[in-house]
């Protein structure tokens, strides 16, 4: 009888054992975050990031855009001219060169080699280098390509000494349906503390 009772005993603290595993691993699977959930909550991060979006044509926007993205944690992507532009077309005391014949035809377009996609980000901070006194024409071929409605845009450029007033008013005129942040011109040699204050202006 005893013996019994001893079997009976452990026969039900064992499947109390099993069952206190199954549940445990029932919760186990209950909190892990379903494949759906993991995807959303990497997209909801994505949103919360900012991009740096730059052209480049001789480097000194691409500095100032890394030194950006690097203090903002952005993403950083370049704006990839189909054709690139040589010493030759950048030639600016040349008239016939290929910078100044686009910068003089109201309908220059130059194309966009890489696609750009802005559906994440919600901040965009966009820079370029200022020629003839306002942004290189492949800024009007990124607004006429993509979609920035609604988007928060904020401008940045790199110049010898022409400001970014003109192309902030033009660009603005240009997508009235875009929420602008205004512009700021950064030289050469500008550091993050620069770019920190900039952005902190912002809030």
């Amino acid at each position: 009888m005893k013996k019994r009772m001893l079997a009976l005993v452990c026969f039900c603290a064992l499947i109390g054992v099993v069952g206190c595993e199954k549940q445990a691993n029932k919760t186990e699977e209950e909190a892990k975050p379903s494949e759906q959930e993991t995807v959303d909550a990497k997209a909801q991060e994505q949103d919360e990031k900012s991009l740096v979006l730059y052209f480049s044509a001789t480097g000194n926007t691409e500095a100032v855009a890394q030194t950006l993205a690097e203090a903002t944690d952005s993403e950083l992507v370049e704006i990839i001219p189909e054709t690139a532009y040589s010493e030759a077309d950048l030639d600016y005391g040349n008239d016939q060169c290929r910078a100044n014949q686009e910068q003089n035809d109201d309908a220059a377009r130059p194309g966009i080699q890489n696609v750009i996609s802005i559906d994440h980000y919600q901040r965009i901070y966009l820079g370029y280098p200022i020629w003839w006194g306002t942004n290189p024409k492949i800024i009007l071929t990124l607004f006429d390509e993509v979609d920035f409605d609604g988007k928060e845009v904020a401008l940045f450029c790199t110049s010898g000494g022409s400001g970014i007033e003109t192309s902030v008013r033009e660009l603005e005129a240009y997508r009235e349906s875009v929420n602008w942040l205004g512009g700021h011109r950064f030289s050469a040699g500008t550091d993050a503390s620069q770019v920190r204050a900039w952005v902190d202006s912002l809030q």
